[in-house]
């Protein structure tokens, strides 16, 4: 009981991070330690989730610039707590998600970001709001990729493009004439989808100020 409760007391901080809101250092430190004492108190593999969004969030958040050494420091804090709690709870597609992204973060393109990527996949490859940030994760680990990655991943793309009511998350994806490559490549047996992509990356330059 004590636990959940010091957890809920870091809910406002994570979510703000979550959601890219404007948040203090005093706040994330105080929630930090909130989860520290959850973790402490109840060491099961829900908490160690819940302080890994925390770091990783005040780490990763584009709205928040902790110093070089905090960001790794939370960063190497986080990848502890999800391999803890996913040797507790292996069955978790959003916790792999995340520690491919703190990976990735600590060390680049590799496989130790790949690795987890593909449990991800492997665990819960058609839920679907996950796929914007898998499709990022691809891209940006494709040099780490091995052929036969590469030509998974892909049929899983495809199968995702054909599954999804909306497509806009795609052209978000690209940041590079690469990307688009890429991506264009992914879908290349699905019809329409090259019209598709044009049409949606059209419309998003038009809405770029």
């Amino acid at each position: 009981m004590k636990s959940a409760w010091q957890a809920q007391q870091a809910d406002a901080a994570t979510t703000a991070l979550r959601l890219n809101y404007k948040i203090s250092l005093d706040a994330v430190l105080s929630a930090i330690d909130r989860l520290d004492r959850a973790v402490e108190s109840d060491p099961i593999a829900i908490r160690y989730f819940q302080r890994s969004e925390l770091l990783a969030g005040a780490a990763l958040s584009p709205y928040f610039a902790p110093t070089a050494q905090q960001r790794t420091e939370w960063l190497n804090r986080a990848e502890d707590d999800l391999r803890t709690g996913l040797g507790q709870d292996p069955a978790r597609g959003v916790q792999w998600l995340r520690l491919s992204s703190v990976r990735l973060a600590l060390e680049g393109p590799s496989q130790r970001s790949v690795a987890p990527l593909l449990m991800s996949i492997d665990t819960a490859p058609m839920l679907l709001p996950l796929w914007p940030a898998r499709l990022r994760l691809i891209l940006d680990n494709w040099q780490a990729l091995t052929r036969e990655q590469r030509e998974r991943v892909a049929l899983y793309v495809a199968r995702t493009w054909q599954l999804s009511s909306g497509r806009d998350w795609f052209a978000d994806a690209i940041r590079t004439p690469v990307d688009e490559l890429f991506i264009r490549y992914f879908v290349r047996n699905e019809a329409g989808a090259q019209d598709e992509l044009t049409r949606l990356l059209t419309e998003r330059r038009k809405r770029k100020p």
